[in-house]
């Protein structure tokens, strides 16, 4: 065999994941290679995983690689989507009304952001349709989004000079010497993540205006080139302007603006007032219960929303009225394992709601507000099957709390019994962004959650917490998030400083992700996100936080209401 010095061949190989091989010349654009296959996806390609990282469909193939195309209809296809849609909205924002300033406020459960303006007198109609034909006059020029890399010293003084005071202190914590700026005709900005090559991608979405401002509708992800009717989501709204208000009576209305207050030695003052907020929330909430002498309370929420310290602080502040609430597990109400419905791919569906006896629910819940004795069952999860539990009897008007997925699906008690129930509707639905244009996603804040917990409590690694969490996330759609507007009343468990202290914990998990594992691209972009907090140590933390759920060393882990 002889080996010997020669010159690179002019063209190089791409292995696509079917099995199939792509050759072009050495240093084209990946989307060029794929063009040549584009037509066999059902949806449009917006990137590429080259060698198991995420890659733009600009970036140049230098050598032999494998390649796997990122259409819209998965997770990080709809972020790049939904991330450059929104640098489109802010360019022909800008062009539209140079002197106002557009935030990117927070999600909507139907598929959009909403979204604020600093001049409330251009939310009009005619405004807003205006800027939705520029959109697509955008769309229609298929300008190119142009990347560049800058010194971080540079990018800071370009942005103090726009009066970007958000953005300049977010950069001003970061430790990277540089940073990436995207660019329409000579409008530059920072987008935390990858985009799509150019305007011409972003076809798909519409402008709705709502009191307060405006939502931009995008697709999702199993529908990505077909917008689905939006709906009305007031009470979500309603609880977002209140995190809105925390955020500006504590002065921080950024992440930037949060480490500056971490730096500045105000970290106890933050976490102490945004404690204090939940607990005179929490109050209110079982003030309301009080008052409409509510004999079922249903509490529901997503996975990783705190629902179990916010029901246990509940609890304490009903009993401080002398209200003493008896918790009815709805695990408890399983059927036989074998007789659980199926899901579309034959599983079993232990999440459907078919998978409760809804109608010895129904008849134990009759008797008990009766006051009759019941006999409740109890589900042995090692067998599969019901079995005999205990024997209960409430007392003269107190009220029992059921909690699960499908705490405010209307279906879950009998209607006579609806006008008896307070429904409670418990997430993490941070308001605090980045910067005006770049949020923080409340999925990812329960995602970085749950990680923590599931390390701790279950010995999980984060590859099997990524891993399980599109799982999880259908399963939230289907069953919690239809529901939502039924809350008598939301709650949100967010807090300002929570990503702050989670970071350490999260970090060192992310960090074992192994680079061949499919869930290493996840893993570098929730830590790539993690980079822009300041941490905080566990120890200022109260002990009957939501963060204790995760991190541990909860007050109200042991916390039980006697049933005596």
């Amino acid at each position: 065999m002889q080996i010997q010095i020669v010159q690179p061949n002019p063209t190089v190989e791409l292995h696509l994941a079917d099995g199939r091989t792509l050759s072009g010349p050495r240093g084209a654009q990946v989307g060029e290679f794929l063009k040549v296959v584009k037509d066999d996806f059902k949806t449009p390609i917006v990137a590429a995983i080259i060698n198991n990282e995420i890659h733009e469909l600009t970036f140049p193939i230098g050598v032999e690689s494998f390649c796997t195309p990122v259409t819209m209809d998965t997770a990080d296809g709809a972020r790049i989507y939904r991330r450059s849609l929104v640098f489109l909205l802010e360019i022909a924002f800008g062009e539209l009304f140079p002197n106002a300033k557009l935030t990117i406020d927070h999600s909507v459960s139907s598929g959009g952001f909403f979204c604020q303006i600093s001049a409330p007198e251009l939310l009009t109609q005619k405004n807003i349709d205006a800027l939705k034909a520029h959109i697509h006059k955008i769309v229609n020029e298929d300008l190119p989004f142009k990347r560049s890399q800058i010194p971080i010293q540079e990018a800071i003084q370009y942005f103090r000079e726009l009066g970007c005071e958000d953005k300049v202190r977010l950069f001003s914590h970061r430790d990277k010497d540089y940073l990436t700026l995207y660019s329409i005709g000579g409008r530059m900005d920072y987008m935390h993540g990858y985009m799509v090559p150019s305007t011409g991608y972003l076809r798909w979405f519409d402008l709705k205006l709502i009191e307060g401002g405006f939502t931009l509708h995008f697709t999702r992800r199993h529908s990505p080139t077909k917008l689905e009717p939006m709906r009305d989501y007031p009470k979500l709204l309603k609880m977002f302007r209140q995190y809105g208000n925390l955020l500006t009576r504590l002065n921080i209305d950024s992440v930037g603006a949060l480490n500056d207050a971490i730096k500045a030695g105000r970290a106890d003052e933050i976490i102490l007032v945004s404690e204090a907020l939940h607990e005179q929330h929490i109050a209110d909430i079982a003030q309301q219960i009080s008052q409409n002498h509510s004999r079922i309370i249903l509490i529901s929420g997503p996975s990783s929303s705190g629902k179990t310290t916010s029901s246990r602080r509940l609890a304490i502040q009903l009993l401080a009225r002398g209200i003493s609430p008896f918790p009815l597990e709805l695990d408890n109400y399983f059927i036989d394992r074998d007789k659980t419905p199926l899901d579309e791919f034959g599983n079993p569906d232990f999440e459907s709601l078919e998978a409760l006896d809804l109608d010895r629910l129904a008849q134990d819940l009759e008797k008990l507000l009766n006051g009759e004795q019941v006999q409740l069952p109890r589900y042995n999860f090692k067998t599969g099957k019901s079995e005999v539990g205990d024997l209960m009897q409430l007392k003269d008007g107190q009220p029992l709390i059921l909690e699960g997925i499908h705490g405010l699906n209307p279906r879950l008690i009998p209607a006579d019994l609806s006008d008896s129930a307070f429904r409670i509707y418990i997430s993490a639905l941070t308001q605090l962004n980045l910067d005006r244009h770049n949020r923080v996603s409340t999925t990812d804040t329960r995602l970085i959650r749950r990680m923590v917990r599931d390390a701790r409590e279950r010995g999980y690694s984060a590859t099997q917490t990524i891993a399980r969490w599109d799982s999880v996330g259908r399963g939230e759609k289907k069953h919690i998030f239809p529901y939502q507007e039924n809350a008598d009343v939301m709650f949100n468990s967010a807090l300002v400083y929570e990503l702050a202290a989670l970071k350490p914990y999260a970090e060192p998990l992310l960090r074992q992700v192994q680079h061949r594992a499919p869930e290493f691209i996840e893993a570098r972009r929730l830590l790539a996100f993690l980079e822009w907090f300041q941490p905080l140590e566990k120890d200022r933390i109260p002990k009957n936080s939501i963060v204790r759920e995760f991190i541990g060393d909860s007050g109200l882990t042991e916390f039980k209401i006697w049933r005596g």
